[in-house]
Protein backbone atom coordinates (compact mmCIF):
# COMPACT_ATOMS: atom_id res chain seq x y z
CA UNK A 1 0.00 0.00 0.00
CA UNK A 2 3.15 2.35 0.78
CA UNK A 3 4.03 1.84 -2.64
CA UNK A 4 0.67 2.86 -4.09
CA UNK A 5 1.00 6.19 -1.56
CA UNK A 6 4.02 6.89 -3.23
CA UNK A 7 2.63 6.86 -6.67
CA UNK A 8 -0.29 9.15 -5.50
CA UNK A 9 2.32 12.03 -4.08
CA UNK A 10 3.70 12.05 -7.64
CA UNK A 11 0.45 13.45 -8.70
CA UNK A 12 -0.94 9.88 -10.23
CA UNK A 13 -4.89 9.38 -9.67
CA UNK A 14 -5.60 5.58 -10.06
CA UNK A 15 -7.80 2.62 -8.65
CA UNK A 16 -6.60 -0.94 -8.19
CA UNK A 17 -8.62 -3.89 -6.90
CA UNK A 18 -7.19 -5.65 -3.85
CA UNK A 19 -7.94 -8.54 -1.31
CA UNK A 20 -6.93 -7.94 2.25
CA UNK A 21 -8.43 -8.86 5.90
CA UNK A 22 -8.11 -11.43 8.73
CA UNK A 23 -5.95 -13.56 7.06
CA UNK A 24 -8.02 -16.61 8.97
CA UNK A 25 -11.44 -15.28 8.13
CA UNK A 26 -12.64 -14.71 4.53
CA UNK A 27 -11.29 -11.99 2.70
CA UNK A 28 -13.20 -9.15 0.90
CA UNK A 29 -12.38 -7.47 -2.03
CA UNK A 30 -11.71 -3.90 -1.99
CA UNK A 31 -11.51 -1.34 -4.99
CA UNK A 32 -9.24 1.03 -3.41
CA UNK A 33 -8.66 4.41 -4.93
CA UNK A 34 -5.60 6.88 -4.50
CA UNK A 35 -5.25 10.60 -5.26
CA UNK A 36 -2.91 13.35 -4.60
CA UNK A 37 -3.95 15.99 -1.91
CA UNK A 38 -3.01 19.30 -3.65
CA UNK A 39 -2.98 22.94 -1.57
CA UNK A 40 -4.39 26.27 -3.00
CA UNK A 41 -1.36 26.65 -5.84
CA UNK A 42 -2.25 23.14 -7.28
CA UNK A 43 1.35 21.92 -5.21
CA UNK A 44 0.90 17.89 -3.63
CA UNK A 45 1.01 18.40 -0.26
CA UNK A 46 0.04 14.83 0.49
CA UNK A 47 -2.53 11.54 -0.47
CA UNK A 48 -5.35 9.96 0.01
CA UNK A 49 -7.21 6.80 -0.77
CA UNK A 50 -10.61 5.56 -0.04
CA UNK A 51 -12.08 1.69 -0.58
CA UNK A 52 -15.03 0.12 -1.21
CA UNK A 53 -16.06 -3.66 0.08
CA UNK A 54 -16.78 -5.14 -3.72
CA UNK A 55 -16.98 -8.56 -2.37
CA UNK A 56 -20.50 -9.40 -3.47
CA UNK A 57 -19.63 -8.20 -7.55
CA UNK A 58 -16.60 -9.69 -7.60
CA UNK A 59 -18.39 -13.15 -6.10
CA UNK A 60 -21.56 -12.30 -8.68
CA UNK A 61 -18.23 -12.47 -11.42
CA UNK A 62 -17.07 -15.59 -10.77
CA UNK A 63 -20.55 -17.17 -10.34
CA UNK A 64 -21.26 -15.77 -13.99
CA UNK A 65 -17.92 -16.95 -15.20
CA UNK A 66 -18.48 -20.52 -13.90
CA UNK A 67 -21.63 -20.61 -15.06
CA UNK A 68 -20.87 -19.66 -18.62
CA UNK A 69 -17.82 -21.98 -17.97
CA UNK A 70 -20.27 -25.10 -17.19
CA UNK A 71 -22.77 -23.61 -20.27
CA UNK A 72 -19.34 -23.77 -22.73
CA UNK A 73 -18.54 -27.26 -21.43
CA UNK A 74 -22.41 -28.77 -22.12
CA UNK A 75 -22.71 -27.51 -25.19
CA UNK A 76 -18.94 -28.90 -26.23
CA UNK A 77 -20.23 -32.53 -24.66
CA UNK A 78 -23.39 -31.88 -26.56
CA UNK A 79 -21.47 -31.74 -29.97
CA UNK A 80 -19.19 -34.41 -29.31
CA UNK A 81 -22.12 -36.27 -28.47
CA UNK A 82 -24.03 -35.54 -31.84
CA UNK A 83 -20.37 -36.19 -33.69
CA UNK A 84 -20.09 -39.70 -32.36
CA UNK A 85 -23.65 -40.80 -32.28
CA UNK A 86 -24.45 -39.84 -35.79
CA UNK A 87 -20.64 -41.12 -36.58
CA UNK A 88 -22.03 -44.51 -34.77
CA UNK A 89 -25.14 -44.57 -36.60
CA UNK A 90 -24.26 -44.33 -40.36
CA UNK A 91 -20.99 -46.68 -39.59
CA UNK A 92 -23.12 -49.13 -38.04
CA UNK A 93 -25.08 -48.94 -41.15
CA UNK A 94 -22.28 -49.73 -43.43
CA UNK A 95 -21.06 -52.03 -41.36
CA UNK A 96 -23.89 -54.02 -41.49
CA UNK A 97 -23.76 -53.87 -45.01
CA UNK A 98 -20.02 -55.43 -44.86
CA UNK A 99 -20.50 -58.15 -42.82
CA UNK A 100 -23.97 -59.61 -43.34
CA UNK A 101 -22.56 -59.32 -46.97
CA UNK A 102 -19.73 -61.27 -46.17
CA UNK A 103 -22.00 -63.86 -43.75
CA UNK A 104 -23.90 -64.39 -46.81
CA UNK A 105 -20.85 -64.97 -49.34
CA UNK A 106 -19.33 -67.44 -46.54
CA UNK A 107 -22.73 -69.53 -46.11
CA UNK A 108 -23.49 -69.88 -50.24
CA UNK A 109 -19.82 -70.83 -50.67
CA UNK A 110 -20.17 -73.34 -48.40
CA UNK A 111 -23.43 -74.39 -49.96
CA UNK A 112 -22.03 -74.62 -53.51
CA UNK A 113 -23.89 -71.58 -55.03
CA UNK A 114 -21.39 -69.85 -56.74
CA UNK A 115 -23.46 -67.98 -58.67
CA UNK A 116 -24.86 -65.33 -56.41
CA UNK A 117 -21.46 -64.35 -55.04
CA UNK A 118 -20.82 -61.98 -56.94
CA UNK A 119 -23.91 -59.89 -55.95
CA UNK A 120 -22.44 -60.32 -51.87
CA UNK A 121 -18.99 -59.04 -53.23
CA UNK A 122 -20.74 -56.25 -54.90
CA UNK A 123 -22.72 -55.06 -51.84
CA UNK A 124 -20.09 -55.21 -49.20
CA UNK A 125 -17.79 -53.10 -52.17
CA UNK A 126 -20.05 -50.57 -52.17
CA UNK A 127 -20.48 -50.29 -48.17
CA UNK A 128 -17.23 -50.23 -47.92
CA UNK A 129 -16.76 -47.65 -50.30
CA UNK A 130 -19.91 -45.32 -48.71
CA UNK A 131 -17.85 -45.43 -45.28
CA UNK A 132 -14.55 -44.13 -46.95
CA UNK A 133 -16.56 -41.18 -48.33
CA UNK A 134 -18.14 -40.92 -45.02
CA UNK A 135 -14.18 -40.54 -43.35
CA UNK A 136 -13.17 -38.17 -46.58
CA UNK A 137 -15.92 -35.98 -45.35
CA UNK A 138 -14.89 -36.23 -41.57
CA UNK A 139 -11.97 -35.78 -42.42
CA UNK A 140 -12.46 -32.46 -44.60
CA UNK A 141 -14.32 -31.13 -41.55
CA UNK A 142 -11.45 -31.80 -38.97
CA UNK A 143 -9.38 -30.17 -41.72
CA UNK A 144 -7.02 -33.36 -42.09
CA UNK A 145 -7.92 -34.22 -45.61
CA UNK A 146 -4.92 -34.75 -47.49
CA UNK A 147 -5.21 -32.36 -50.50
CA UNK A 148 -3.18 -31.46 -53.60
CA UNK A 149 -3.73 -28.18 -54.19
CA UNK A 150 -2.78 -26.09 -57.59
CA UNK A 151 -3.34 -22.99 -59.15
CA UNK A 152 -6.74 -22.87 -60.37
CA UNK A 153 -8.73 -20.88 -62.73
CA UNK A 154 -12.11 -21.43 -60.67
CA UNK A 155 -14.35 -19.50 -63.64
CA UNK A 156 -13.12 -22.53 -65.81
CA UNK A 157 -13.82 -25.20 -63.18
CA UNK A 158 -17.35 -24.01 -62.52
CA UNK A 159 -17.87 -23.72 -66.29
CA UNK A 160 -16.98 -27.42 -66.89
CA UNK A 161 -19.17 -28.49 -64.05
CA UNK A 162 -22.23 -26.88 -64.98
CA UNK A 163 -23.98 -29.99 -67.42
CA UNK A 164 -23.37 -32.36 -63.97
CA UNK A 165 -24.64 -29.63 -61.61
CA UNK A 166 -28.12 -29.82 -64.10
CA UNK A 167 -28.46 -33.32 -64.51
CA UNK A 168 -27.99 -33.55 -60.40
CA UNK A 169 -30.76 -30.80 -59.72
CA UNK A 170 -32.81 -32.08 -62.07
CA UNK A 171 -35.51 -30.04 -64.57
CA UNK A 172 -37.20 -28.20 -62.28
CA UNK A 173 -34.25 -25.93 -60.81
CA UNK A 174 -33.77 -23.42 -63.22
CA UNK A 175 -29.86 -23.20 -63.21
CA UNK A 176 -28.44 -19.52 -64.06
CA UNK A 177 -24.97 -19.28 -66.60
CA UNK A 178 -22.18 -18.65 -64.75
CA UNK A 179 -21.87 -14.92 -63.56
CA UNK A 180 -18.04 -14.58 -63.69
CA UNK A 181 -16.29 -12.17 -62.80
CA UNK A 182 -13.71 -11.08 -65.87
CA UNK A 183 -9.73 -11.26 -65.30
CA UNK A 184 -10.79 -13.29 -62.13
CA UNK A 185 -7.61 -13.99 -59.97
CA UNK A 186 -6.81 -17.68 -59.96
CA UNK A 187 -6.15 -19.62 -56.35
CA UNK A 188 -4.36 -22.58 -55.46
CA UNK A 189 -6.31 -25.02 -54.12
CA UNK A 190 -7.68 -28.82 -54.80
CA UNK A 191 -9.39 -28.73 -57.39
CA UNK A 192 -11.28 -31.40 -57.21
CA UNK A 193 -12.38 -30.67 -53.83
CA UNK A 194 -13.89 -27.48 -54.90
CA UNK A 195 -15.45 -28.92 -57.42
CA UNK A 196 -17.40 -31.47 -54.97
CA UNK A 197 -17.76 -28.20 -52.46
CA UNK A 198 -20.08 -26.86 -55.20
CA UNK A 199 -22.10 -29.72 -55.91
CA UNK A 200 -22.62 -30.62 -52.65
CA UNK A 201 -23.72 -26.19 -51.73
CA UNK A 202 -26.24 -27.01 -55.68
CA UNK A 203 -27.63 -30.25 -53.70
CA UNK A 204 -28.49 -28.26 -51.08
CA UNK A 205 -29.64 -25.11 -53.21
CA UNK A 206 -32.16 -27.97 -54.86
CA UNK A 207 -33.41 -29.61 -51.30
CA UNK A 208 -34.07 -26.30 -49.90
CA UNK A 209 -36.71 -25.58 -53.15
CA UNK A 210 -38.97 -28.65 -53.00
CA UNK A 211 -41.80 -26.72 -55.67
CA UNK A 212 -38.69 -25.63 -57.73
CA UNK A 213 -36.28 -21.99 -58.48
CA UNK A 214 -33.13 -20.75 -59.45
CA UNK A 215 -29.64 -21.36 -58.47
CA UNK A 216 -27.05 -18.80 -59.51
CA UNK A 217 -23.24 -19.55 -59.15
CA UNK A 218 -21.29 -16.27 -58.64
CA UNK A 219 -17.43 -15.58 -58.79
CA UNK A 220 -15.40 -12.32 -57.95
CA UNK A 221 -12.38 -10.64 -56.65
CA UNK A 222 -12.55 -9.64 -53.15
CA UNK A 223 -10.38 -6.96 -51.69
CA UNK A 224 -10.73 -7.67 -47.70
CA UNK A 225 -9.79 -4.69 -46.01
CA UNK A 226 -9.30 -5.07 -42.07
CA UNK A 227 -12.68 -4.18 -40.89
CA UNK A 228 -14.25 -7.00 -44.04
CA UNK A 229 -12.20 -9.37 -43.33
CA UNK A 230 -13.07 -9.37 -39.54
CA UNK A 231 -16.52 -9.38 -39.83
CA UNK A 232 -16.25 -12.57 -41.99
CA UNK A 233 -13.37 -14.12 -39.59
CA UNK A 234 -10.89 -13.98 -41.90
CA UNK A 235 -7.50 -12.37 -42.17
CA UNK A 236 -7.68 -8.96 -44.61
CA UNK A 237 -6.09 -9.70 -48.40
CA UNK A 238 -7.40 -10.41 -51.57
CA UNK A 239 -9.30 -13.20 -52.31
CA UNK A 240 -11.47 -15.16 -54.90
CA UNK A 241 -15.10 -15.75 -53.77
CA UNK A 242 -17.59 -18.10 -55.19
CA UNK A 243 -21.17 -17.97 -54.23
CA UNK A 244 -24.24 -20.57 -54.67
CA UNK A 245 -27.56 -18.77 -54.22
CA UNK A 246 -30.94 -20.16 -54.25
CA UNK A 247 -35.15 -18.67 -54.26
CA UNK A 248 -35.96 -21.23 -51.89
CA UNK A 249 -37.38 -21.29 -48.13
CA UNK A 250 -34.07 -19.57 -46.60
CA UNK A 251 -32.68 -20.39 -42.82
CA UNK A 252 -33.59 -18.68 -40.06
CA UNK A 253 -30.66 -17.40 -37.62
CA UNK A 254 -30.60 -20.59 -35.26
CA UNK A 255 -30.08 -22.72 -38.19
CA UNK A 256 -27.54 -20.74 -39.79
CA UNK A 257 -25.76 -20.78 -35.95
CA UNK A 258 -25.83 -25.09 -36.41
CA UNK A 259 -25.39 -25.20 -40.34
CA UNK A 260 -21.37 -25.95 -39.72
CA UNK A 261 -21.87 -28.31 -37.13
CA UNK A 262 -21.32 -32.20 -37.83
CA UNK A 263 -24.56 -34.29 -38.73
CA UNK A 264 -26.72 -31.34 -37.89
CA UNK A 265 -29.58 -31.45 -41.00
CA UNK A 266 -33.10 -30.01 -41.82
CA UNK A 267 -33.35 -32.63 -43.79
CA UNK A 268 -35.50 -35.71 -42.63
CA UNK A 269 -33.99 -39.06 -41.55
CA UNK A 270 -32.22 -41.06 -44.48
CA UNK A 271 -31.87 -37.81 -46.77
CA UNK A 272 -28.27 -36.80 -46.05
CA UNK A 273 -25.43 -37.08 -43.51
CA UNK A 274 -25.46 -34.00 -42.54
CA UNK A 275 -21.64 -33.35 -43.10
CA UNK A 276 -22.18 -31.86 -46.95
CA UNK A 277 -21.81 -27.91 -44.69
CA UNK A 278 -19.48 -29.00 -42.50
CA UNK A 279 -16.47 -30.92 -44.96
CA UNK A 280 -17.06 -27.64 -47.07
CA UNK A 281 -16.41 -25.68 -43.57
CA UNK A 282 -13.34 -27.81 -43.25
CA UNK A 283 -12.02 -27.34 -46.82
CA UNK A 284 -12.24 -23.77 -47.37
CA UNK A 285 -10.44 -23.59 -43.25
CA UNK A 286 -7.83 -25.53 -44.74
CA UNK A 287 -7.26 -24.32 -47.93
CA UNK A 288 -6.66 -20.53 -46.07
CA UNK A 289 -10.22 -19.88 -46.92
CA UNK A 290 -13.43 -18.86 -45.19
CA UNK A 291 -17.25 -19.96 -45.73
CA UNK A 292 -20.93 -18.13 -44.90
CA UNK A 293 -23.97 -18.24 -45.11
CA UNK A 294 -26.17 -15.35 -45.68
CA UNK A 295 -29.94 -15.48 -45.57
CA UNK A 296 -33.57 -14.99 -45.15
CA UNK A 297 -36.45 -16.72 -44.29
CA UNK A 298 -38.80 -17.17 -47.41
CA UNK A 299 -35.92 -15.27 -49.16
CA UNK A 300 -33.43 -17.59 -50.21
CA UNK A 301 -29.94 -18.31 -49.23
CA UNK A 302 -26.55 -17.24 -50.25
CA UNK A 303 -23.15 -19.46 -49.53
CA UNK A 304 -20.17 -17.91 -50.12
CA UNK A 305 -16.68 -19.53 -50.24
CA UNK A 306 -13.33 -17.52 -50.02
CA UNK A 307 -10.31 -18.42 -51.44
CA UNK A 308 -6.80 -16.88 -51.55
CA UNK A 309 -5.65 -15.38 -54.61
CA UNK A 310 -2.53 -16.90 -55.93
CA UNK A 311 0.10 -15.16 -56.88
CA UNK A 312 0.72 -17.02 -60.39
CA UNK A 313 -1.33 -18.06 -63.64
CA UNK A 314 -3.75 -20.97 -62.92
CA UNK A 315 -2.51 -24.25 -64.74
CA UNK A 316 -4.48 -25.82 -67.99
CA UNK A 317 -7.12 -28.68 -67.41
CA UNK A 318 -5.27 -31.62 -67.11
CA UNK A 319 -6.58 -34.47 -70.04
CA UNK A 320 -8.42 -36.93 -68.44
CA UNK A 321 -6.40 -40.24 -67.06
CA UNK A 322 -6.79 -43.35 -70.02
CA UNK A 323 -7.40 -46.36 -68.47
CA UNK A 324 -4.15 -48.77 -67.76
CA UNK A 325 -3.87 -52.17 -66.79
CA UNK A 326 -1.89 -53.23 -63.79
CA UNK A 327 1.88 -53.96 -65.28
CA UNK A 328 3.63 -56.53 -63.73
CA UNK A 329 7.42 -56.19 -62.21
CA UNK A 330 10.32 -56.38 -65.09
CA UNK A 331 13.51 -57.01 -62.99
CA UNK A 332 12.30 -58.17 -59.33
CA UNK A 333 12.10 -54.58 -58.25
CA UNK A 334 11.59 -54.75 -54.47
CA UNK A 335 9.45 -52.94 -52.39
CA UNK A 336 9.40 -52.09 -48.36
CA UNK A 337 6.15 -52.06 -46.87
CA UNK A 338 6.37 -49.83 -43.58
CA UNK A 339 2.88 -50.20 -41.87
CA UNK A 340 1.71 -51.22 -37.94
CA UNK A 341 -1.57 -52.75 -39.61
CA UNK A 342 -0.85 -56.22 -40.68
CA UNK A 343 -4.02 -56.84 -42.88
CA UNK A 344 -3.06 -53.94 -45.31
CA UNK A 345 0.84 -55.15 -44.93
CA UNK A 346 -0.87 -58.48 -45.99
CA UNK A 347 -2.74 -57.27 -48.65
CA UNK A 348 -0.37 -54.64 -50.49
CA UNK A 349 2.26 -57.69 -50.00
CA UNK A 350 0.37 -60.41 -51.60
CA UNK A 351 -0.99 -58.52 -54.52
CA UNK A 352 3.07 -56.90 -55.52
CA UNK A 353 4.36 -60.47 -55.47
CA UNK A 354 1.35 -62.12 -57.68
CA UNK A 355 2.96 -59.38 -59.98
CA UNK A 356 6.04 -60.24 -59.88
CA UNK A 357 7.52 -57.42 -57.57
CA UNK A 358 9.46 -58.80 -53.87
CA UNK A 359 7.64 -57.51 -51.04
CA UNK A 360 9.76 -57.08 -47.63
CA UNK A 361 7.20 -55.94 -45.05
CA UNK A 362 8.27 -54.01 -41.69
CA UNK A 363 5.73 -53.23 -38.90
CA UNK A 364 7.23 -50.48 -37.42
CA UNK A 365 9.79 -47.00 -38.51
CA UNK A 366 12.52 -48.83 -36.13
CA UNK A 367 11.89 -52.33 -38.27
CA UNK A 368 11.58 -50.54 -41.35
CA UNK A 369 15.07 -48.56 -41.00
CA UNK A 370 16.90 -51.57 -40.18
CA UNK A 371 16.47 -52.97 -43.51
CA UNK A 372 16.69 -49.68 -45.02
CA UNK A 373 20.21 -49.24 -43.33
CA UNK A 374 21.17 -52.93 -44.53
CA UNK A 375 22.61 -54.41 -47.76
CA UNK A 376 19.25 -55.30 -49.22
CA UNK A 377 17.86 -54.23 -52.64
CA UNK A 378 15.00 -51.69 -52.14
CA UNK A 379 13.52 -49.92 -55.21
CA UNK A 380 10.85 -48.21 -53.15
CA UNK A 381 9.49 -47.16 -49.88
CA UNK A 382 6.05 -47.48 -48.98
CA UNK A 383 5.05 -46.03 -45.69
CA UNK A 384 2.28 -45.08 -43.41
CA UNK A 385 2.98 -41.68 -41.83
CA UNK A 386 1.38 -42.34 -38.31
CA UNK A 387 3.63 -45.26 -37.25
CA UNK A 388 4.24 -46.39 -33.49
CA UNK A 389 7.31 -46.67 -32.06
CA UNK A 390 8.32 -42.96 -32.01
CA UNK A 391 9.41 -42.70 -35.26
CA UNK A 392 7.20 -41.76 -38.40
CA UNK A 393 6.90 -42.22 -41.90
CA UNK A 394 8.41 -39.20 -42.32
CA UNK A 395 11.33 -39.76 -39.96
CA UNK A 396 11.72 -43.34 -41.44
CA UNK A 397 12.55 -41.83 -45.32
CA UNK A 398 14.29 -38.75 -44.08
CA UNK A 399 16.93 -41.28 -42.14
CA UNK A 400 16.58 -43.41 -44.85
CA UNK A 401 17.69 -41.27 -47.22
CA UNK A 402 21.22 -40.57 -45.35
CA UNK A 403 22.68 -43.75 -46.89
CA UNK A 404 19.61 -44.25 -50.10
CA UNK A 405 19.62 -40.26 -51.27
CA UNK A 406 17.71 -41.18 -54.34
CA UNK A 407 15.81 -43.71 -52.73
CA UNK A 408 11.79 -42.99 -54.04
CA UNK A 409 9.23 -42.54 -50.86
CA UNK A 410 5.36 -43.33 -51.32
CA UNK A 411 3.72 -42.82 -48.06
CA UNK A 412 0.20 -44.05 -47.65
CA UNK A 413 -1.70 -42.22 -45.05
CA UNK A 414 -5.48 -42.44 -43.16
CA UNK A 415 -5.44 -38.50 -43.24
CA UNK A 416 -3.28 -34.88 -43.31
CA UNK A 417 -0.15 -35.05 -40.98
CA UNK A 418 0.08 -31.83 -42.86
CA UNK A 419 3.50 -31.05 -40.02
CA UNK A 420 5.01 -34.71 -41.27
CA UNK A 421 4.45 -33.74 -45.04
CA UNK A 422 5.55 -29.87 -44.55
CA UNK A 423 2.13 -28.80 -45.31
CA UNK A 424 1.78 -30.80 -48.93
CA UNK A 425 5.39 -29.63 -49.85
CA UNK A 426 6.95 -32.92 -50.02
CA UNK A 427 11.02 -33.46 -51.08
CA UNK A 428 11.65 -34.80 -54.74
CA UNK A 429 11.20 -38.21 -54.95
CA UNK A 430 8.54 -38.36 -52.44
CA UNK A 431 4.62 -39.02 -53.02
CA UNK A 432 1.52 -39.60 -51.70
CA UNK A 433 -1.59 -41.49 -51.60
CA UNK A 434 -4.56 -41.57 -49.27
CA UNK A 435 -6.25 -44.23 -47.56
CA UNK A 436 -8.50 -45.97 -48.38
CA UNK A 437 -7.31 -46.79 -52.13
CA UNK A 438 -7.71 -49.56 -55.04
CA UNK A 439 -5.22 -51.88 -55.19
CA UNK A 440 -5.00 -51.79 -58.46
CA UNK A 441 -4.32 -48.19 -58.17
CA UNK A 442 -1.44 -48.85 -55.98
CA UNK A 443 0.41 -51.31 -58.15
CA UNK A 444 0.39 -48.73 -61.09
CA UNK A 445 1.57 -46.15 -59.08
CA UNK A 446 4.47 -48.17 -57.58
CA UNK A 447 5.04 -49.04 -61.50
CA UNK A 448 5.21 -45.60 -62.48
CA UNK A 449 7.21 -44.57 -59.95
CA UNK A 450 9.72 -47.43 -60.15
CA UNK A 451 9.84 -47.06 -64.00
CA UNK A 452 10.65 -43.00 -63.44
Amino acid sequence: MRGFMERALTGESFTVTEEFGDPDLSKPFWEVTYNPLRDEQGIVVGAFHHAIDISPRIQAQNALAATQEALRQSQKMEAVGQLTGGLAHDFNNLLTGVTGSLELLQARVAQGRISEIDRYVTAAQGAARRAASLTHRLLAFSRRQTLDPKPTDVNRLVQGMEDLIRRTVGPAIEVEPLIGAAGLWPTLVDGSQLENALLNLCINARDAMPDGGRITIETANRWMDERTAQARGMSSGQYVSMCVSDTGTGMSRDVMEKAFDPFFTTKPIGMGTGLGLSMIYGFAQQSGGQVRIYSEIGQGSTVCLYLPRHQGAAEANEAPAEPIDVARAEDGETVLIVDDEPTIRMLVAEVLEELGYHAIEAADGAAGLHVLRSDARIDLLVTDVGLPGGMNGRQVADAARVARPDLKVLFITGYAENAVLSHGHLDPGMHVMTKPFAIDALANRIKDLISN
